[in-house]
């Protein structure tokens, strides 16, 4: 996963416990800063739908 550029997002403070992201021409990977090795691979589609669900709310009363 070395071979890709990791971004942390801006609004992150310098401390270790923030998420990162790489992008790739068919994936996303998300990591987080403190535990770089667990890497999770999704589509910009998938991530763009979660996204949206969450802000939605469609995810404030999962069971």
């Amino acid at each position: 996963m070395s071979r890709y550029q990791w971004r942390k997002s801006s609004y992150s403070p310098n401390s270790s416990n923030c998420v990162n992201v790489a992008v790739s021409d068919h994936a996303v990977f998300l990591r987080e800063s403190d535990d770089p090795d667990v890497v999770l691979t999704t589509t910009p589609a998938a991530l763009r739908s979660f996204i949206r669900g969450t802000k939605a709310g469609r995810l404030d009363h999962v069971k």
